[in-house]
């Protein structure tokens, strides 16, 4: 019999948008002959399946459960394609956890952690992942420019610091543009990461679970037209993904052991995304991403094709990792 997946996309963050493409990719490419696909938009006022004739029917969240036509259809699996709040920060995780039903990405503790940058670089310090000179401040902080300049140098980059796809964030030159810089990240997070900036080759590694085992996916090199892998270079055409990444064996080696010992230590499952940049041959970490972009032409995908996994086995195989096994 055929398993019933939910594909939730949307959510309730400045990603929206990407998040729905994404989710309707995966919609397009699950092999309908294993499973009964079901389109779940999530927003902050209805959470509703939207059926191929783009008919909108509510969803029951007491039992994450939809009525159609009299029948009760409830859930075998949830492929989580959400984007930033709530399916990349752990709420969607915890409730899914809460009703026992199964889904794709990481469980909700390595969520929240992960979509904290300032948090997840703490963690991972005592382990040795490299990470630029930070600056933390949360919002009616006081702004102390100069103690700013003086731990993390200039240019700088000032960062939302729960927010994805490059929301909230510019790079400064000077001291006297910081505080515009800030007001423009607090209108996406109350919390704020500043980052010195670092100057070296820039590259995403994707790591999965994949039958039954971490895979680390072919490294992908940013090159971007603008001053750094803004929104605009990563939807708008402004940068290059190249894959594979040209990079010497032994960058390759060290950024996908770093990249896999993070996912291992932090106990991850589903799709991860982490971001690096060179310093020489060091690799030093951005951020982590729990549910990357899925569209055909995002970075984690592209990777898979170059790995030689379709986007149908991809995402297949996200669903097969997470579903009870037959004893």
């Amino acid at each position: 019999m055929k398993k019933k997946v939910a594909i939730i996309m949307g959510g309730y963050s400045s990603e929206y948008k990407i998040s729905l493409k994404s989710g309707n990719v995966v919609y397009t490419y699950l092999n309908k002959a294993n499973f009964e696909c079901y389109r779940i938009h999530i927003f902050r006022d209805k959470w509703v399946y939207v059926d191929d004739e783009e008919r909108e029917y509510a969803v029951n969240r007491d039992d994450f459960s939809v009525k159609i036509d009299d029948q009760k259809i409830k859930f075998d699996c949830v492929f989580n394609a959400i984007h930033g709040t709530p399916g990349e920060d752990g709420l969607m995780q915890a409730y899914f956890e809460l009703l026992g039903i199964p889904q794709t990405s990481c469980n909700y503790y390595q969520a929240a952690l992960t979509f904290n940058k300032r948090d997840l670089l703490s963690v991972l310090k005592p382990y040795g992942i490299k990470s630029a000179p930070s600056y933390y401040l949360n919002y009616g902080d006081e702004v102390n420019e100069d103690a700013i300049v003086a731990k993390v140098g200039l240019p700088c980059f000032v960062k939302a610091n729960k927010a994805g796809s490059s929301f909230g964030i510019s790079k400064v030159f000077e001291k006297k543009t910081l505080k515009s810089a800030i007001e423009l990240a607090y209108k996406e997070d109350n919390e704020i990461i500043i980052e010195g900036f670092l100057e070296g080759i820039e590259v995403s590694v994707g790591v999965i679970k994949y039958k039954g085992k971490t895979k680390v996916l072919p490294i992908t090199e940013i090159v971007t037209e603008n001053e750094f892998f803004d929104y605009e270079a990563k939807y708008e055409g402004k940068s290059q993904e190249i894959t594979p990444a040209r990079i010497s064996l032994q960058q390759e080696e060290k950024v996908s052991a770093v990249a896999k010992n993070v996912y291992d230590i932090l106990k991850m499952n589903g799709f991860s995304r982490s971001e690096f940049i060179f310093v020489g041959d060091e690799p030093y970490m951005l951020e982590m991403n729990t549910t990357p972009g899925l569209t055909t032409e995002s970075i984690l995908p592209q990777q898979a094709k170059i790995a030689g996994i379709s986007l149908s086995e991809l995402f297949g195989n996200a669903i097969l990792e997470v579903l009870p096994k037959n004893p």
